[in-house]
């Protein structure tokens, strides 16, 4: 029996019973539980096989929640709020006291946003609590972006999967800290650098910590196929390499090769990046589940969204 509805009630009294139930954003489907509960809280790192030092990401469903969680919001905190949610941002601030320290693996901010789909706005404000809500996947798999994907995973451990169709923006939300009130940039993500500079100037990116990560998706590896994956820029070299074997291309534009056992390419019309964001991850799961001795990714452009989308592949191939 599917796990999938559309059944925003039964989210509801899932979630006030403590209940883990897998949630739509305009990015990944997001594993989620209420941030006020400890038993809620520690399933989703338990069915994620997530480490605890890995902090969460809180969603809540307007910019008044804001106030109850974080104790303090720096101007240019104020600014990229008001231009980019709800949507695909997410903000390091300081929290406030009653925001557990399994949430934020002990350190003293939380990373907070406010997503862009309809259903998943009206579940957080039907609710009086925020949803922590990491991707829904095991941890350093393919994040999900269907319905379908999040069952797969975890058709045995959850109990219901709140369908709101496929994710349009495809890859994780960006996320900003800020260290004596600088924004810097934790991880790259659908809201692009050229965006962010538009509003608040110059930022800088630090974006890798294996150790003590300050935000999600810092880690190396991450998002990452069971088929052995590389990235390249030069796909003809790639395929003479590894002649003989079941091939998976991962490309941006239209290539044309015989050599290889299955092809997807990430935009029709050859120079979507936006269109290549949506499709990333649904393309790795379907090569992933081909067979193939090895999954070779086309490099994309290295401007806009295509520095995300880079970004996963690099983290992918590890």
């Amino acid at each position: 029996m599917s796990i999938i509805s559309k059944d925003i009630n039964k989210a509801i009294t899932l979630l006030k019973a403590n209940k883990l139930v897998a949630i739509p954003t305009e990015t990944v489907y997001g594993l989620a539980g209420n941030i006020f509960s400890e038993d809620a809280i520690r399933a989703i790192f338990q069915t994620k096989g997530r480490p605890h030092f890995n902090p969460l990401i809180v969603h809540i469903g307007s910019t008044e929640d804001l106030e109850a969680i974080v104790s303090y919001v720096p101007e240019k905190a104020k600014r990229l709020a008001e231009a980019f949610w709800p949507g695909p941002l997410t903000l390091v601030l300081p929290k406030k006291d009653l925001i557990p320290d399994l949430i934020t693996s002990g350190k003293s901010t939380v990373a907070v946003r406010i997503p862009n789909h309809p259903l998943t706005l009206e579940l957080l404000n039907k609710l009086d609590f925020p949803l922590a809500a990491p991707s829904a996947n095991p941890f350093n798999r393919i994040s999900p972006t269907t319905a379908e994907h999040v069952e797969g995973y975890f058709k045995d451990d959850i109990e219901l999967v709140l369908d709101g169709g496929p994710c349009k923006k495809g890859i994780e939300s960006t996320i900003i800290g800020f260290e004596d009130d600088e924004p810097i940039i934790y991880r790259l993500g659908s809201t692009s650098i050229e965006s962010i500079e538009s509003v608040i100037g110059h930022i800088k990116i630090k974006n890798k910590n294996n150790e003590l990560p300050s935000a999600p998706g810092m880690l190396d590896r991450h998002y990452a196929p069971i088929t052995k994956t590389i990235l390249t820029a030069n796909i003809k070299n790639a395929i003479k390499n590894y002649s003989g074997l079941k091939i998976g291309l991962l490309v941006f534009n239209e290539y044309l090769d015989d050599d290889v056992s299955f092809k997807i390419v990430l935009s029709n019309t050859g120079n979507d990046l936006d269109e290549a964001a949506a499709k990333l991850y649904d393309a790795l799961h379907t090569l992933d589940k081909e067979d193939l001795d090895i999954i070779i990714a086309e490099r994309l452009p290295d401007y806009g969204i295509g520095k995300s989308i880079n970004d996963r592949l690099e983290r992918a191939t590890k």
